[in-house]
């Protein structure tokens, strides 16, 4: 059976990522960093089937240890600081882990046969127009972007210089119910829940005019596998090449959940990003020609899932009734209001 590494496994992209090699018979690593508690929720249900390992890609050393131990024939370089909006807060750690953290693994790896998949993102491009492809300019807008610039060059040098299979994904912002709560599709989604069931008045945003191409990141993992069953590394941009406003993602989630968005979401412009990037739409040409790749979750059904998924964590935790439409037996609750902000990311 092949062997995979996944660094941040913990991550939403991880957890699809490692879901889908499991059900294709892999042996499946990661590494996952020591902390007082695990942040494991994403993988509990494949705990047991998983090796994980505690590590931190920013140490160069036990990177080497440990691809000298596990010897995989695959490795998904997932792990960054990938919220753009903090990476202005914290430049330094978002370039240590998301560029250094490359560098990390190309040396450890360097002299194998092993394959890597480095996770690069559409923020390279910044504003460059639209859609965006193989060949578009970068031009990053955040310490995230400009980080993952270094380490998409530095992945093409490795592949040229020492002839290492290293294959990049440009992938355009992906969703589900397991992104992290901070970014602004799951803030959203969370918001509509608590609203639904009267725990949350207010949700304060920032840019509701900037757009994005948004796609499911269960189907954005099956491009990453893809790319590494090629005979040669390439680099894809993955992306569903629709774009949708801020403003569309808010005005789909709350009208699926039959509120009034505009009686509860406010705009601050403490929320809007130093630099911000107005556009990101991808064309994904290659990757359907090439990999035979599709996304198959449309913009509607991905806010929707996200949506159905908070309001029953919301209406599980509960108790006894909640105003969540998802069960037959809720009701609206009695609980204080809360405020919410957030910015794009």
């Amino acid at each position: 059976m092949p062997t995979a590494l996944i660094t941040g496994c913990t991550g939403q992209d991880g957890s699809y990522l490692a879901e889908f090699l499991l059900a294709k018979n892999y042996v499946v690593h990661g590494i996952i960093r020591r902390s007082s508690s695990f942040n494991t929720s994403r993988i509990d249900h494949i705990f047991d089937r998983l090796h994980l390992h505690h590590g931190d890609v920013t140490d160069a050393s036990r990177v080497a240890s440990l691809i000298h131990q596990i010897k995989p024939d695959e490795v998904y370089n997932l792990a960054a600081q990938s919220h753009v909006g903090d990476s202005f807060e914290e430049p330094v750690y978002t370039t240590e882990v998301a560029a250094i953290g490359l560098a990390n693994i190309l040396e450890a790896c360097r002299g194998t046969e092993t394959r890597i998949y480095q996770a690069s993102t559409s923020e390279m491009f910044g504003n460059e127009p639209a859609p965006q492809n193989e060949s578009t300019p970068f031009s990053p807008r955040s310490p995230y972007g400009c980080a993952k610039v270094y380490a998409h060059n530095l992945a093409r040098v490795y592949r040229e210089a020492y002839g290492m299979f290293v294959a990049c994904g440009i992938l355009f912002n992906h969703e589900s119910p397991r992104r992290g709560e901070t970014f602004v599709t799951r803030k959203i989604s969370r918001a509509v829940a608590a609203i639904k069931a009267g725990k949350q008045d207010r949700l304060i945003l920032g840019n509701l005019k900037a757009r994005r191409d948004w796609g499911y990141a269960g189907d954005y993992v099956r491009a990453m596998w893809l790319m590494l069953q090629k005979p040669d590394p390439q680099d894809f941009v993955i992306a569903t090449g629709v774009s949708h406003t801020v403003g569309e993602f808010v005005e789909e989630a709350f009208g699926y959940a039959g509120i009034d968005w505009r009686k509860h979401v406010k705009c601050d412009a403490r929320y809007i990003r130093p630099a911000e990037v107005d556009d990101l739409r991808g064309d994904a040409s290659r990757a359907r020609v090439v990999l035979g790749w599709e996304p198959r979750v449309e913009f509607r059904d991905l806010v929707r899932m996200m949506v159905d998924s908070d309001m029953e964590e919301t209406c599980t935790a509960t108790k006894p009734k909640c105003a969540c439409r998802m069960t037959s037996n809720c009701g609206s609750g009695s609980m204080p209001s809360v405020t919410t902000s957030t910015s794009i990311n």
